[in-house]
C-alpha cells in the first residue's frame, strides 16, 4: 500500500501565504468590488450565487464551502443552491439572476464570444449598467480567488453542523 504522503517537491504551497502582498491586494480589490455591488445594487445573496457558480465551473472546494455558508447566512435556500449548477433548466432563478449568472459564466470563459454575446445581451435587458459591470467585477475576482485557493489546494475542513434531514 503507498504512502497518502506526497512527495516533498509535490506538496503544495499556501501562495496566499508565501507571497502576502499581493494576497492583500486581491483581499482588497474584493473589498472594493464588494462595495461597487452593494453600490450597484446587487443584493449580497445575488454576490453569492455568482461566488458560486463561477466556483463550481472552476471546480474550487475551498471557495465552494465558504460561498456556500456565506450565502446560507444571507437567506439564500438549500434548493436553489442544490440545483445552481442547472439554472438554466428550473424557473428557480429570476430574470436578474439569470442574467447575472450567464455574465459570471461568460466571464469565466472568456474565449467562447458567443456566450459572451448572448449573456450581454440578456444582461441588457434587465441589468443596468452598474450592475452589469458590478456582476462581471464579481466573477473577475473570485475567478482569481478560486485560482489561489486551487493551486494552493486549500484544504475544506469537516463542518461541525449536522445536515438537515
Amino acid at each position: 500500500m503507498s504512502d497518502p504522503t506526497p512527495e516533498p517537491e509535490a506538496r503544495r504551497i499556501f501562495v496566499d501565504k508565501q507571497s502576502p502582498e499581493p494576497y492583500r491586494a486581491l483581499l482588497r480589490t474584493s473589498e472594493a468590488v464588494g462595495a461597487a455591488a452593494a453600490d450597484a445594487g446587487l443584493e449580497r445573496a445575488l454576490v453569492e450565487l455568482i461566488d458560486l457558480r463561477v466556483s463550481q465551473i472552476n471546480g474550487c472546494p475551498y471557495c465552494l464551502d465558504l460561498h456556500t455558508r456565506a450565502a446560507l447566512r444571507v437567506g439564500e435556500t438549500t434548493q436553489r443552491l442544490g440545483v445552481l449548477a442547472a439554472w438554466r433548466h428550473t424557473d428557480l432563478f429570476t430574470p436578474r439572476e439569470r442574467a447575472a449568472l450567464a455574465l459570471a459564466e461568460a466571464t469565466t470563459h472568456p474565449a467562447d464570444d458567443a456566450l459572451q454575446e448572448a449573456a450581454y445581451a440578456a444582461a441588457r435587458r434587465v441589468l443596468t449598467d452598474d450592475e452589469i459591470s458590478a456582476a462581471i467585477w464579481v466573477a473577475i475576482t473570485i475567478n482569481a480567488f478560486n485560482r489561489v485557493s486551487i493551486m494552493s489546494r486549500h484544504p475544506v475542513r469537516r463542518s461541525s453542523q449536522r445536515s438537515p434531514r
